[in-house]
């Protein structure tokens, strides 16, 4: 099942990137393993997918200790500021860099170990109370003072649509952050990723100009 999952979403993923005028292997395809056994992951790693994310510190890191160390790993979900340290050797990318209280401590703690840290700055697209992230009209002015930043670098953006049942409802939302991501001229940021679009809305994400997906329950199944 775990096979067939796989080449279905890439399948969908390839018309996607077709219809967008794209070639398939420019998206970048972040399977989500919240609540997967490590035997999963590592079924999933044969079959050929390499990049994992995780949201939840405690969950990940047990798994990162036991798969091997060619994987990929992001961290997608919000990151407390407590966290940051156990977080950045662990994982390649973070996707979720929502605050300049956070992008302080991510500099402090990359500072203490000489490392240069990749992050996506999330941006809070549907205005919505309930997430986090950078208003679209404070990007600009983040993304200038991070440029100083020495062990902290922004790789691009991420954000959640709001959930609706068609995903034709959110095609704007993607439209309006492809719009923001393309305009951006900062020096000093060079941004690559746009990683939006998730298992219920990813085909009409990478149709509006995302290049990274993250998706769980179209590969894995439903969760409870």
């Amino acid at each position: 099942m775990l096979g067939k999952n796989i080449k279905i979403v890439q399948e969908r993923l390839k018309k996607a990137a077709a219809k967008r005028g794209v070639p398939a292997a420019s998206i970048n395809l972040v399977a989500v393993t919240k609540t997967v056994p490590v035997a999963v992951i590592r079924q999933a790693n044969a079959l050929g997918l390499k990049t994992f994310g995780e949201n939840r510190l405690q969950e990940a890191l047990p798994k990162v200790a036991a798969l091997p160390p060619a994987i990929e790993w992001h961290f997608i979900g919000h990151l407390q500021t407590n966290k940051v340290k156990n977080v950045l050797p662990a994982f390649k990318l973070i996707h979720s860099l929502d605050s300049m209280r956070l992008a302080k401590r991510i500099q402090r703690e990359g500072e203490k170990i000489d490392k240069t840290v990749n992050v996506l700055l999330q941006v809070n697209i549907g205005l919505e109370e309930s997430k986090f992230g950078f208003h679209p009209q404070e990007v600009e002015d983040a993304l200038g003072e991070l440029a100083g930043y020495s062990k902290l670098k922004v790789m691009g953006l991420m954000a959640i649509a709001p959930f609706r049942d068609d995903p034709e409802e959110v095609r704007p939302y993607f439209r309006r952050l492809y719009s923001l991501f393309k305009k951006i001229d900062i020096p000093g940021i060079s941004l690559k990723h746009l990683s939006m679009g998730m298992s219920n809305d990813f085909e009409v994400a990478i149709e509006e100009g995302a290049n990274m997906v993250r998706l769980g329950s179209v590969i894995f199944g439903e969760r409870s």
